[in-house]
């Protein structure tokens, strides 16, 4: 019994870390899109699709996410959303490009829609006690209101620091060194 409440919550863990990667993303990339704007050359009116691309394709395939986590397991979808977002965001990470990182934002909210549909479900079904039920949610929700707060420092803190790569990867040596203050 113990072993099982243990899962459950490690369980919870996951979910949690899902749902804070998705929610840091939204607040983290809105405070680099300056530096994103300067680095890849976008105009005003192009750089909107940054943000437009994640939101359009997170907003349009929730229902979906949903449906296929139905079907084929909720487990099974949310840790193929959560490896679909994970390596979007590597690719926007290493996007030389405006295309790129447009393509990987939008693949970004597929792997987010998928991840965020299916979370609630899971922890429906985790939690069947009303008591254990309510304490996941809550924990849940702290989570995610509170990974918007972290994005905008987290955001801040990275771009202002280091570059805007190191809000979506932190793969490349160039990326490493700090900017030197002027």
């Amino acid at each position: 019994m113990v072993h099982r409440e243990r899962n459950r919550w490690l369980a919870m863990g996951i979910l949690c870390l899902g749902a804070l990667m998705i929610v840091l993303d939204i607040t983290i990339v809105n405070v680099a899109l300056p530096s994103i704007r300067a680095d890849l050359h976008f105009s005003e009116a192009s750089l909107a699709w940054v943000v437009n691309a994640y939101m359009l394709t997170f907003g349009g395939f929730l229902l979906l996410g949903g449906r296929l986590g139905d079907l084929y397991g909720h487990r099974r979808v949310f840790l193929i959303g959560l490896v679909l977002f994970t390596a979007a965001s590597l690719s926007c990470g290493l996007a030389s490009s405006r295309a790129l990182l447009v393509v990987a934002r939008g693949v970004q909210g597929l792997g987010g829609a998928v991840v965020d549909s299916v979370s609630l479900s899971l922890i429906m079904n985790l939690f069947t006690e009303p008591a254990d039920r309510t304490k996941a949610m809550g924990v849940y929700g702290f989570v995610c209101s509170g990974g918007g707060c972290i994005g905008a420092v987290l955001g801040g803190v990275l771009t202002g620091d280091f570059n805007w790569h190191w809000i979506l990867a932190l793969l490349k040596n160039e990326w490493v060194t700090p900017r030197r203050k002027g």
